[in-house]
């Protein structure tokens, strides 16, 4: 049986020296959302007749509660979910909050989100090199 993949949207939102990621936790034993948590880009599936802009400023709003003002196209990268277009987002001045996911899926589930530093590496071209997906496991955690 082949797996559907649904087209998604993300946001690269920077401030100063640090990226907005959002903490997800996916499905887990239970085969709900007890699952692995990890870091990645605040964004999601994009809507029928959605354009991946639009789909990208609703997600922006939805998620971290922050407002577009600019959207440029960055890429397009290999996500668990699907194919997903990348977007500098430019937003209004105030502090992100946790969007309310009110999912009855088996979808992952947004339980944080903060401004990560990004990385100092040094790159051949300019511009910032930024993670679209962190993961991150500690068995731990439950």
């Amino acid at each position: 049986m082949a797996v559907i993949q649904r087209r998604r949207a993300a946001a690269v939102i920077v401030r100063g020296d640090r990226l907005l990621m959002v903490r997800e936790r996916g499905r887990g034993p239970s085969g709900r959302h007890d699952g692995q948590e990890y870091w990645t880009l605040p964004g999601g599936g994009i809507a029928a007749g959605e354009t991946a802009e639009d789909a990208v400023r609703r997600e922006v709003v939805e998620e971290v509660g922050l407002r577009p003002l600019a959207v440029r196209y960055l890429l397009d990268v290999p996500y668990p979910s699907g194919l997903t277009s990348c977007f500098a987002v430019q937003v209004a001045d105030g502090e992100p909050t946790l969007g309310n996911d009110k999912l009855r899926c088996d979808c992952p589930v947004m339980v944080g989100l903060d401004w990560v530093p990004l990385l100092q590496l040094q790159t051949e071209t300019p511009g910032l090199p930024i993670p679209t997906m962190i993961v991150v496991w500690d068995p731990s955690i439950r």
